[in-house]
């Protein structure tokens, strides 16, 4: 699974003119589902993501989302799963087929939920306009294979 995740002053996403996310401050968490992701790999990226220290509090990275008071937007991002490896064209085979990815994205936003964040989300497999206010910026890449960070 990959994910790219950002501090955000705000994000929202909309889908035909609809807003159907949004947040105040916290993460956008862009979430790629791959071909051997595991319902451990959907867990691991969801404490990962609750528990990173990229708020400023006495240090610039001091506070993890909760203790900043903030939220999580989660986007399914299958395109993450891409590779640029041959030709000009991306190659989706290592993407998981959309009917099980949906499932692993659902169980990120679950356990961001179980930890008491409070989650927004796109609407997965739409096609999303996603509009954020970069904080710092910053961005980091979360990637796990089998249950782990890597």
């Amino acid at each position: 699974m990959k994910t790219v995740v950002q501090r955000v002053a705000s994000a929202h996403v909309d889908v035909d003119g609809e807003i159907v996310g949004r947040i105040d401050r916290g993460l956008l968490a862009y979430v790629g589902v791959e071909r051997d992701d595991t319902e451990a790999d959907a867990l691991v990226t969801a404490r990962k993501l609750a528990e990173l220290r990229i708020f400023p509090g006495r240090t610039p990275m001091d506070h993890d989302v909760r203790e900043a008071g903030g939220a999580v937007l989660v986007v399914s991002q299958f395109t993450l799963a891409g590779s640029l490896r041959k030709g000009r064209r991306p190659s989706f085979d290592g993407a998981m087929a959309p009917e099980l990815a949906r499932t692993l994205y659902e169980r990120v936003c679950v356990e961001l939920r179980n930890v008491g964040l409070v989650v927004a989300t796109g609407r997965f497999a739409a096609h999303m306009h996603v509009v954020s206010d970069n904080d710092g910026p910053v961005t980091f890449v979360v990637v796990t294979r089998s249950g782990s960070i890597v």
